[in-house]
């Protein structure tokens, strides 16, 4: 179980350190490591501790070490699959090359906070309910994970890309037509991830049942159906949505460049 955690984390994490750096360069991208594990492990100790803004839970050992009560690997996926939110909800907003300004300052981490929960909206109930890497000590409607949960994501993520978004404002980011296929592959990344949840939700061999934290027995069949359901109407739509968006505004740019070159070439004859 630690090898598969890692590999739901870890791949992103290079992606985002790797492809920030080359959006944002290296200090901006280190900008956004730091609000991730900072912020996010803040937040994360203190709902452990006193049981906002998520619920009642702790962790198990089952995503190793921690620092404090929250493990290691659960602080880097806020960095990995935040940024790739991040790039996602930029691309469905507008054109990444314009300097962050105006509405989009706040409208930017809004959504970015949505695509974010909803990899969590996806996961949350196979790890919590049926793997137990961490324990809903009240249970919840969610399969044993209480709706509090997503309050506290959602709060979480948004005051990361908030701070993020008030940093990158009026900053124009290193993005020129020939790095485009740098936005492709962060979409993709995204959509991989989805499609990573898809094969993870399959539940343990002879494993028919669980049981939450307060008793309650969930068909795994049950949870399994829901997480696959949310995955593909959630981060799959977000994916072919950004996809969609990208692909529209690369064949308007491609047109505006042609009908400038046609005008400049008539201008000159």
């Amino acid at each position: 179980m630690l090898a598969i955690v890692a590999l739901h984390v870890l791949p992103p994490l290079v992606v985002a350190l790797l492809h920030g750096a080359m959006l944002y360069g290296l200090r901006g991208i280190l900008r956004f490591f730091a609000l991730c594990v900072a912020i996010g492990g803040l937040i994360e100790n203190f709902g452990v501790l006193t049981g906002f803004p998520y619920g009642q839970y702790y962790f198990t050992d089952v995503m190793g070490p921690k620092i404090f009560v929250v493990p290691v690997f659960l602080g880097l996926s806020y960095v990995g699959m935040g940024y790739l939110s991040w790039t996602l909800a930029g691309v469905v907003l507008g054109d990444l090359r314009k300097p962050l300004t105006g509405s989009r300052v706040v409208t930017l981490p809004l959504l970015a906070a949505v695509v974010m929960v909803a990899w969590d909206l996806c996961m949350d109930p196979i790890w919590a309910t049926v793997v137990r890497a961490w324990i809903w000590q009240q249970g919840g409607p969610y399969f044993g994970v209480p709706l509090s949960n997503f309050f506290g994501w959602y709060l979480t993520v948004y005051i990361i890309y908030q701070v993020f978004a008030l940093y990158l404002r009026k900053r124009a980011i290193n993005l020129d037509p020939p790095l485009s296929g740098y936005v492709q592959l962060a979409i993709l990344f995204y959509g991989v991830s989805a499609a990573g949840n898809l094969l993870l939700l399959f539940p343990r061999p002879g494993l028919s049942q669980v049981t939450d934290a307060t008793g309650k027995v969930w068909q795994v069949s049950s949870i399994v159906a829901a997480c696959v359901f949310g995955t593909t109407f959630t981060m799959g739509a977000f994916t072919v949505l950004a996809w969609i968006r990208l692909r529209s505004r690369g064949r308007t740019a491609m047109a505006s460049d042609t009908r400038g070159l046609t005008a400049r070439h008539l201008a000159a004859r």
